[in-house]
């Protein structure tokens, strides 16, 4: 294998790391500005957020994950995350280069590690997920009395064009991530606390999360919009993929 093959696996491997509040990649959202893989298949990788004040138990949880989505690649040998001119890069570097916990990179700030917060994010890209699907079957004439008694087998085997293949399978890949169990017999839409739905309140429930989407989508496109100026001030070098 290339170095040039190793390093398109690492933008592959960052590919799947989310930022946690809008569940967009930090390779979509093009927050990685280096990737290197240097001696002995040593990763070095830089990510710049949007802007100085980014929450740091996100930027934890960002560069956490991208170490650990890196390291699964069974040829690296070690990898180094490095956050960029953000107020707290020097504490969280360390200690994800330590492989600490957020409360070890702040002590006395805060009780516990990120557990909660990583569930209530993958909750909300359940439900974003979860609404964009239901929209879609619900236009294609999929009737909303199917849709509440469906097991997974059942969402499984209905027969969709490409774009509800697509909204489906992003559905399940979140389903799997907050659920446990692989029962094909369980409802395939449920509340993110499984609990189910019900004919009269589907309607109020697809409002509700419809706002997370768009809570989310807001977001995306200020952060975006944060990052496009923020380049102003630190251009790209011309080699980055």
């Amino acid at each position: 294998m290339t170095r040039d093959d190793r390093t398109d696996e690492v933008w592959a491997a960052l590919g799947r790391v989310t930022d946690p509040e809008i569940d967009e990649s930090v390779t979509s959202l093009e927050f990685v500005t280096r990737v290197e893989v240097g001696a002995a298949n040593q990763v070095s990788i830089d990510f710049r957020l949007p802007t100085y004040w980014c929450a740091p138990n996100f930027a934890f949880l960002m560069a956490s994950d991208m170490r650990d989505a890196v390291e699964e690649l069974p040829w690296v040998g070690k990898v180094s995350i490095e956050l960029l001119d953000h107020f707290s890069a020097a504490l969280i570097n360390r200690s994800v280069a330590l492989k600490q916990d957020f409360r070890d990179a702040f002590p006395g700030e805060t009780d516990g590690d990120l557990t909660q917060i990583r569930r209530t994010f993958l909750g909300k890209s359940f439900q974003r997920r979860q609404e964009l699907l239901i929209r879609h079957l619900l236009q294609i004439r999929v009737e909303a009395s199917w849709l509440i008694r469906a097991t997974l087998r059942d969402l499984k085997q209905l027969s969709l064009d490409q774009e509800g293949v697509s909204l489906r399978d992003l559905y399940l890949f979140a389903w799997r991530r907050i659920h446990s169990s692989t029962n094909q017999d369980q409802l395939a839409f449920t509340t993110v606390d499984r609990g189910p739905l019900n004919l009269d309140g589907l309607k109020e429930y697809l409002r509700l999360i419809t706002g997370v989407r768009r809570t989310a989508e807001f977001n995306g496109l200020v952060c975006s919009s944060l990052l496009i100026a923020r380049k102003g001030n630190f251009p790209l070098p011309e080699n980055i993929v």
